[in-house]
């Protein structure tokens, strides 16, 4: 199955190209852009203060930095092969699987995934973790038996190529549940749990990445169980923008700030 990238796509492409080139010049420091401040008073100019919150939101995203937690991953930016994130946990919330490993998230992505457990529960939903962090040694053997098994271009419609698979980042989570046999499959959208899970998860700063109609744009095929974690400000921007993360991001003033931080 091949893709046709919009117009948008090309313009990342040229900006990510510029951001290899100078990979050597990446801050070592951590930059902690989850949730950058807004001003909830009341104002007599209320839409004023919406506009200025989110175009300052927008120029605290940071998707470069491997460490940032709204780093872009897709099949144009990719991470380091050495990158491990320093402050992995384990969950706390129900799982599938015994590998450790998967059952693993950046502590800030882990505590807001229990807090979304938690609040889901108390609406009658019942979640389950199924895959956390990869590393990039786990995406190697997991890409490879992928592409022996179906082809390398069938692969490359669902999973990452090493580096460029957004669960290196420990910022993400693959979902199920039990209505659809703790599977991941599209037809959890379809469940109640999936549609709770549609339309709260930005609230505890995730968003489902890879959204239904949207192929073309992400390279990959929809997935209602994956969320990934930008911190709640960053993620309730972009549901509202009803985008996905790569439409979001070529919105000028984000484009600006990127070539900004590149000069």
């Amino acid at each position: 199955m091949r893709y046709s990238f919009h117009i948008f796509t090309l313009i990342l492409i040229i900006i990510f190209s510029a951001c290899a080139a100078n990979e050597q010049n990446k801050t070592e420091e951590e930059t902690s852009k989850d949730n950058p401040t807004i001003n909830s008073s009341n104002h007599e100019n209320d839409d004023r203060d919406d506009v200025g919150s989110e175009n300052s939101i927008k120029e605290e995203i940071d998707i470069i930095s491997d460490d940032s937690y709204t780093v872009l991953v897709n099949k144009f930016n990719d991470l380091s092969d050495t990158y491990t994130p320093d402050d992995l946990v384990t969950v706390s919330v129900p799982t599938v699987l015994e590998n450790p490993e998967v059952n693993q998230m950046r502590k800030l992505a882990a505590d807001a995934l229990a807090d979304m457990f938690d609040a889901a529960e108390e609406n009658g939903f019942f979640l389950f973790a199924r895959s956390g962090f990869r590393s990039y040694d786990t995406q190697v053997h997991l890409f490879n038996g992928y592409a022996d098994k179906h082809g390398e271009e069938a692969a490359n419609t669902y999973s990452a190529k090493p580096g460029f698979s957004e669960h290196q980042t420990g910022l993400v989570m693959d979902i199920t549940s039990e209505s659809v046999q703790f599977e991941l499959t599209e037809h959890f959208g379809d469940t109640p749990e999936g549609e709770w899970v549609k339309e709260n998860a930005h609230h505890f700063g995730f968003i489902i990445r890879y959204p239904e109609g949207k192929e073309d744009v992400t390279g990959y095929i929809y997935e209602p169980w994956h969320l990934r974690y930008l911190g709640k400000d960053v993620a309730e921007i972009v549901y509202e923008s009803n985008k996905t993360y790569e439409e979001f991001l070529v919105e000028e003033e984000v484009i600006e700030h990127v070539k900004k931080e590149k000069e």
